[in-house]
């Protein structure tokens, strides 16, 4: 009843049944009333609805009926639930107000709550700092948020930890080069250090940042640190690969399969950065920095990693430009993965991938399609002969659409020996319509582009006697 009366109050305000005015007369208050139900779940049904409300509230109504009963409802005096909703609202509330406001009223309460003597209002606060953040500006964010962000960052509670260092990542550029080679250079270093060592529960975070800290701090570092940097992302990009990496005698199976998924994580959020990391060291220097790194992504042992990589495979042979023909192999090996997610996620941008591989680098057209001739076409006939036995028919359906590119990559011979009886088979022989239709249409793309007669006279001949 509680949780359908929230959504109903929600979807008045939406829908503007009553006016601004009569809404915060006859509705307000009941929401601010079940703000701390004893049920969680309602209790946050609530809280949506009012942060939804403050965003249309005239500021005088925000003032009497919200922002100043907050004082109290911040106090330490008050139950948890009280002053994690206090953290919420005033997130919420930093947007409304002038500045003179926010810092005589605002930032005290903000300053208040990031000291609570309970980790998870710390925490809570902590995420909140960003919103507010935007609605102080860079002078005041410099001078309140950053010191509380730099305390914060050294919590002894982990979760308050990993609330800083997310909420410094999405707040870098506000800052200005002095803050952040100064006072957020070596906040990152030192996260990057006792991840490895004490607090493991930032890894994960931080290898899904990574693209952000590189972007943000870049120009910023030292040689020296910039080498650093990379060997750290280099180590996440391993993590848990190694035999006996992290485990001992005395964790229990359980432990340890909990310690695996988050290795798993971190090098999913590694190859999810990758193409980030190619611009932090430069694509002429992808040779001699990353490709290593590239080759254990591709042949990471779990599906996720693949998968993330297979999916960034089209936005790296970009940067790579003219050294696309660097990562060939990796293509093949893609192509000829056991999982069918991995082909899945590749193939949406395959036309792309394969006219950058055929037309990059130095080399003519003509002689970059033959250069990948032996290896391309059986790993393509594979991938369709795999997709095809599988019972996935919308990825052989996509790869199917996908490879009216190949008359643009490959020759016309090859074509009508190895792809273009395929798909006359497919269509005759498919049970499953849409992929008919996908090896219809490639079947007519491949006739239109073939240079023999005697062979499209053939095929053609075919199609009307089976019709």
């Amino acid at each position: 009843m509680q949780l359908t009366a929230a959504a109903s109050f929600l979807t008045v305000l939406q829908e503007e049944s009553v006016s601004i005015h009569t809404y915060a007369h006859s509705f307000l208050q009941v929401i601010l009333l079940h703000l701390e139900h004893r049920d969680t779940g309602v209790s946050n049904a609530w809280l949506e609805t009012l942060l939804s409300v403050i965003e249309v509230l005239p500021k005088e109504t925000l003032r009497h009926e919200i922002l100043n009963p907050l004082v109290s409802k911040a106090q330490l005096s008050q139950t948890v639930q009280s002053r994690l909703v206090s953290c919420k609202i005033l997130g919420k509330l930093t947007n409304k107000f002038d500045a003179h406001t926010i810092k005589r009223e605002i930032l005290p309460l903000v300053k208040s709550l990031c000291q609570d003597v309970e980790y998870e209002v710390r925490s809570c606060m902590c995420r909140q700092l960003e919103n507010i953040a935007q609605g102080i500006g860079t002078e005041l964010t410099k001078s309140v948020v950053l010191p509380e962000l730099i305390e914060l960052s050294r919590d002894e509670g982990s979760s308050v930890r990993l609330a800083a260092f997310e909420t410094l990542v999405n707040l870098l550029d506000i800052f200005d080069t002095d803050d952040r080679s100064q006072t957020i250079l070596p906040l990152v270093k030192s996260f990057c250090e006792k991840s490895f060592k004490a607090d493991e529960s930032i890894l994960i975070s931080l290898s899904f940042h990574l693209g952000k800290l590189c972007h943000g701090l870049y120009g910023i570092f030292t040689p020296d640190q910039h080498l650093r940097f990379l060997e750290f992302y280099k180590k996440l990009c391993t993590l848990g690969l190694q035999q006996e990496n992290g485990h001992n005698e005395n964790q229990i199976p359980t432990q340890i399969l909990e310690q695996e998924k988050k290795y798993i994580s971190v090098r999913k959020n590694c190859a999810y950065n990758f193409p980030a990391m190619i611009v932090f060291v430069d694509p002429k220097n992808f040779h001699m920095e990353l490709y290593s790194t590239f080759f254990c992504l591709c042949h990471d042992p779990e599906v996720p990693v693949r998968y993330t990589i297979a999916i960034c495979f089209y936005e790296v042979s970009k940067l790579l430009n003219s050294g696309v023909y660097l990562i060939h192999k990796e293509l093949i090996t893609l192509l000829q993965d056991e999982s069918l997610e991995v082909l899945d996620a590749l193939i949406d941008h395959l036309p792309e991938i394969l006219e950058l591989m055929s037309t990059g680098g130095e080399s003519s057209v003509q002689e970059n399609k033959l250069l990948s001739l032996p290896d391309l076409i059986p790993a393509l006939t594979a991938a369709e002969q795999r997709a095809a036995a599988s019972l996935k028919w919308r990825t052989h359906e996509k790869l199917l659409q996908k490879y009216a590119c190949l008359p643009h990559v490959i020759s016309s011979d090859q074509i009508y020996y190895r792809f273009l009886q395929r798909m006359f088979t497919i269509m005759m022989t498919n049970n499953v319509l849409p992929v008919q239709k996908a090896a219809s249409r490639t079947l007519c793309i491949f006739l239109r582009y073939n240079r023999k007669q005697e062979q499209r006279h053939e095929v053609i001949q075919k199609l009307i006697e089976r019709k």
